[in-house]
């Protein structure tokens, strides 16, 4: 059981991470240079939160299914 609730917040991780990745380069990518600052900034805020909690899903979700290794 561990080891699919391992799996399973490694694949919410990681489409989290892609979502908020191509949103990101998406936003970055169509605005013009001389706003790139003010542009780059929102983008860390608003995409780099879900961006974070997406790595951080990955990695807890590697560690559960470390555990549920070792215990097996």
């Amino acid at each position: 059981m561990k080891g699919l609730l391992g799996g399973v917040m490694i694949a919410i991780g990681i489409l989290m991470v892609g979502a908020s990745g191509l949103c990101s380069a998406t936003v970055l990518s169509s605005v013009a240079s001389s706003e790139m600052v003010f542009w780059a900034i929102v983008v860390a805020i608003f995409g780099g939160t879900p961006f974070v909690g997406g790595i951080a899903l990955v990695l807890a979700g590697r560690h559960v299914m470390r555990r549920a290794r070792e215990e097996a």
